[in-house]
């Protein structure tokens, strides 16, 4: 089975995404060399996830209103409202409002500072 090894978030502002994703959910991003690309690091590696890259966006940004024509990542979160309070601080946007997913959680859809969307889920207890 294939399983995501790899993330990679597009951005217009790559400080500013990068400002964003490492104030609302603490990730280490770092730059890769000397060319316009930084590692993201999620957590540690003995925990479930993945990690990633971001990386100046190639074309017009994407409408606010436009369809999603990539993959939504879902970012999973302690507390969902400290999480949207953090995002919405730093300038994400609600996509879609958090909602009860039976059997799965509180569930929500931001759009970062780039305007791609992302998930964040504070799973049920089991």
């Amino acid at each position: 089975m294939s399983r995501p090894v790899h993330f990679e978030i597009h951005a217009a502002d790559p400080e500013r995404a990068r400002n964003f994703y490492t104030s609302v959910f603490g990730w280490k991003i770092e730059q890769w060399g000397d060319i316009p690309y930084w590692v993201i690091t999620t957590g540690d590696d003995d925990q479930p996830g993945v990690n990633g890259g971001l990386l100046p966006r190639r074309g017009p940004d994407p409408d606010p209103d436009a369809p999603i024509h990539g993959y939504v990542m879902t970012i999973s979160v302690i507390d969902i409202d400290v999480a949207i309070a953090a995002i919405e601080v730093n300038g994400g946007t609600v996509a879609l409002p958090k909602d009860k997913m039976p059997g799965v959680g509180l569930l929500a859809y931001y759009k970062d500072t780039e305007n791609n969307i992302f998930g964040i889920l504070q799973p049920e207890e089991r």
